[in-house]
Protein backbone atom coordinates (compact mmCIF):
# COMPACT_ATOMS: atom_id res chain seq x y z
CA UNK A 1 0.00 0.00 0.00
CA UNK A 2 1.33 3.78 -0.61
CA UNK A 3 -0.47 6.75 0.51
CA UNK A 4 -3.25 4.54 1.67
CA UNK A 5 -3.55 3.49 -2.11
CA UNK A 6 -3.51 -0.22 -2.91
CA UNK A 7 -0.50 -0.96 -5.34
CA UNK A 8 -1.28 -3.42 -8.44
CA UNK A 9 1.37 -4.51 -11.02
CA UNK A 10 -0.12 -4.69 -14.25
CA UNK A 11 2.38 -6.72 -16.51
CA UNK A 12 1.35 -6.73 -20.55
CA UNK A 13 2.87 -6.03 -23.76
CA UNK A 14 0.01 -4.07 -24.75
CA UNK A 15 -0.09 -0.79 -24.36
CA UNK A 16 -3.90 0.08 -24.98
CA UNK A 17 -4.78 -2.44 -22.58
CA UNK A 18 -2.26 -1.26 -19.50
CA UNK A 19 -3.77 2.07 -20.19
CA UNK A 20 -7.22 0.57 -20.00
CA UNK A 21 -6.66 -0.74 -17.39
CA UNK A 22 -4.82 1.65 -15.53
CA UNK A 23 -7.87 4.23 -15.96
CA UNK A 24 -10.18 1.36 -14.56
CA UNK A 25 -8.09 1.20 -11.40
CA UNK A 26 -6.95 4.79 -10.88
CA UNK A 27 -10.83 5.76 -11.22
CA UNK A 28 -11.65 3.26 -8.30
CA UNK A 29 -8.84 4.42 -6.13
CA UNK A 30 -5.84 2.07 -6.58
CA UNK A 31 -2.42 3.22 -7.94
CA UNK A 32 -1.00 1.16 -10.97
CA UNK A 33 2.15 0.02 -11.79
CA UNK A 34 2.87 -1.30 -14.99
CA UNK A 35 5.51 -3.03 -17.39
CA UNK A 36 5.71 -4.40 -21.02
CA UNK A 37 7.37 -8.00 -20.37
CA UNK A 38 8.79 -9.81 -18.07
CA UNK A 39 12.02 -8.42 -17.22
CA UNK A 40 10.70 -5.23 -16.48
CA UNK A 41 8.33 -6.99 -14.29
CA UNK A 42 10.17 -8.50 -11.86
CA UNK A 43 12.27 -5.30 -11.32
CA UNK A 44 8.74 -2.95 -10.65
CA UNK A 45 7.57 -6.25 -8.48
CA UNK A 46 11.23 -5.66 -6.41
CA UNK A 47 10.85 -1.68 -6.76
CA UNK A 48 7.12 -1.16 -5.54
CA UNK A 49 6.29 -4.48 -3.61
CA UNK A 50 3.25 -4.08 -4.96
CA UNK A 51 -0.24 -5.85 -2.79
CA UNK A 52 -1.45 -7.45 -6.32
CA UNK A 53 0.18 -8.84 -9.81
CA UNK A 54 -2.09 -8.62 -12.91
CA UNK A 55 -0.29 -10.79 -15.28
CA UNK A 56 -1.08 -11.89 -19.18
CA UNK A 57 0.10 -14.84 -20.07
CA UNK A 58 1.12 -14.06 -24.16
CA UNK A 59 3.54 -11.56 -23.75
CA UNK A 60 7.55 -11.65 -25.63
CA UNK A 61 6.74 -15.61 -25.54
CA UNK A 62 3.73 -17.68 -25.91
CA UNK A 63 4.29 -18.21 -22.07
CA UNK A 64 5.70 -15.37 -20.66
CA UNK A 65 3.49 -15.30 -18.17
CA UNK A 66 4.02 -18.40 -16.60
CA UNK A 67 7.46 -18.18 -16.51
CA UNK A 68 7.40 -14.63 -14.93
CA UNK A 69 4.93 -16.48 -11.98
CA UNK A 70 7.54 -19.07 -11.34
CA UNK A 71 10.66 -16.50 -10.81
CA UNK A 72 8.41 -14.25 -8.73
CA UNK A 73 7.59 -17.86 -6.72
CA UNK A 74 11.29 -19.28 -6.67
CA UNK A 75 12.38 -15.87 -5.27
CA UNK A 76 10.46 -16.36 -2.16
CA UNK A 77 7.28 -13.78 -3.15
CA UNK A 78 3.93 -14.65 -2.22
CA UNK A 79 2.42 -11.62 -3.77
CA UNK A 80 -1.33 -12.80 -5.07
CA UNK A 81 -0.82 -12.67 -8.84
CA UNK A 82 -3.95 -13.05 -11.57
CA UNK A 83 -3.42 -14.07 -14.71
CA UNK A 84 -5.43 -11.71 -16.90
CA UNK A 85 -5.60 -12.95 -20.78
CA UNK A 86 -7.37 -13.39 -23.47
CA UNK A 87 -7.12 -17.02 -23.11
CA UNK A 88 -7.90 -17.25 -19.44
CA UNK A 89 -11.18 -18.87 -19.63
CA UNK A 90 -9.76 -21.69 -21.86
CA UNK A 91 -6.84 -21.93 -19.64
CA UNK A 92 -9.17 -22.34 -16.54
CA UNK A 93 -10.80 -25.24 -18.00
CA UNK A 94 -8.39 -27.25 -19.10
CA UNK A 95 -5.40 -26.12 -16.63
CA UNK A 96 -5.81 -25.39 -12.72
CA UNK A 97 -4.81 -21.34 -11.88
CA UNK A 98 -3.62 -23.10 -9.01
CA UNK A 99 -1.26 -26.08 -10.18
CA UNK A 100 0.23 -23.05 -12.22
CA UNK A 101 0.71 -20.74 -9.40
CA UNK A 102 -1.71 -18.23 -10.30
CA UNK A 103 -4.01 -17.25 -7.47
CA UNK A 104 -6.75 -16.68 -10.14
CA UNK A 105 -7.42 -16.20 -13.54
CA UNK A 106 -9.46 -13.69 -15.23
CA UNK A 107 -10.57 -13.10 -18.76
CA UNK A 108 -9.79 -10.75 -20.98
CA UNK A 109 -11.32 -8.36 -22.18
CA UNK A 110 -12.78 -7.41 -18.68
CA UNK A 111 -15.43 -5.17 -17.45
CA UNK A 112 -14.17 -2.70 -14.95
CA UNK A 113 -16.87 -3.83 -12.63
CA UNK A 114 -15.55 -7.42 -12.17
CA UNK A 115 -12.28 -6.52 -12.21
CA UNK A 116 -12.53 -3.89 -9.46
CA UNK A 117 -14.78 -6.29 -7.68
CA UNK A 118 -12.35 -9.44 -7.48
CA UNK A 119 -9.18 -6.53 -6.61
CA UNK A 120 -11.36 -5.40 -3.25
CA UNK A 121 -12.46 -9.08 -2.57
CA UNK A 122 -8.48 -10.16 -2.92
CA UNK A 123 -7.02 -7.54 -0.75
CA UNK A 124 -9.53 -7.30 1.97
CA UNK A 125 -8.35 -10.55 2.91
Amino acid sequence: MHDGKHVILYVDDDEDYRHAVRQMLEAEGFEMVEAPDGEEGLRALREHKPDLVLLDLMMEEVDAGVNLLRQIRAAGDTTPVYLLSSVGDTLAMTTSAAELGFNGVLQKPIEAGRLISVLRSKLQR
